[in-house]
């Protein structure tokens, strides 16, 4: 493994949240693991370590966590079933999965399942770190600064708070992941314009996973799933044939 980088930590911001550190990482190999808690303590975090998929996901469904850090291959049940269930059950602690195929089909299963971020071994400490800091701000798990009072978007029945990174649906909080907040997020921004599924994932997911749309249509279902009065008759995201997905404001529905 080259997890040999080191980085400058006084340049790390670490005025964390109290309620925000907690880091459950998933890994079979304990040199990883440790070398992966070690540096995730050294910028403010307090991670725990699990050595197998089994026992990595009842802790991760029972406590809870700013973020899991979760190898693929692991003794038990490996990191796609753990990735898979936690997302059936309606968790939506934000998942780094860990991997050392070099197949896109795996990375790609991954992100469908609901990961919301992916490293292939052998990866640098800094690398990881900035991978985790990122997830951490999309979250607001680091110390908040000051925000616009236009925090609240709201379309008929569904307000959305992007400062609390909270949704509810006729005032009842709906339990979103990372990646479907952000899409809701993106679409109330721009109601009624069509994005094309490769602007969805420059926007949401970033760069590098160009090329993805099946995680695009994945996270899209999941989401009407959630909000939908039917999902099998979605009115809220439309899809655009063609093109991709637009979000259709309540108020102008017939």
């Amino acid at each position: 493994m080259k997890l040999m980088e080191t980085m400058n930590h006084q340049q790390q911001e670490t005025a964390m949240q109290e309620n925000g550190r907690r880091v459950l990482i998933i890994e079979d190999d304990t040199n990883i693991a440790n070398l992966i808690a070690l540096h995730l303590k050294d910028v403010g975090l307090e991670p725990t370590t699990i050595t197998n998929g089994t026992d990595g996901y009842e802790v991760a469904r029972s406590k809870a966590f700013a973020l899991i850090i979760l190898d693929l291959m692991l003794p038990g049940t490996n990191g796609l079933d753990v990735c898979r269930q936690l997302r059936m059950e309606g968790v939506t602690t934000p998942i780094l999965m860990l991997t050392a195929r070099a197949e896109e089909v795996d990375r790609v299963l991954g992100l469908e399942l609901g990961a919301d971020d992916y490293l292939t071994k052998p990866f640098s400490v800094r690398e990881l770190l900035a991978r985790v800091k990122a997830i951490l701000r999309r979250v607001q798990l680091e110390q908040p600064q000051p925000q616009s009072n236009a925090h609240i978007l709201q379309a008929g029945p569904i307000a959305l708070d992007l400062e609390k990174r909270e949704v509810r649906l006729n005032g009842k909080i709906v339990h979103l992941t990372v990646r479907e907040f952000d899409l809701l997020a993106l679409f109330m921004q721009y109601p009624g314009r069509a994005f094309r599924r490769e602007e969805l994932l420059n926007r949401v997911w970033g760069y590098q996973f160009s090329g993805y749309d099946h995680t695009v249509n994945s996270h899209i279902n999941r989401l009407r799933s959630k909000i939908e009065t039917d999902p099998t008759r979605p009115k809220l995201i439309q899809t655009v044939w063609g093109i991709g997905y637009r979000f259709n404001p309540p108020e102008d529905l017939p």
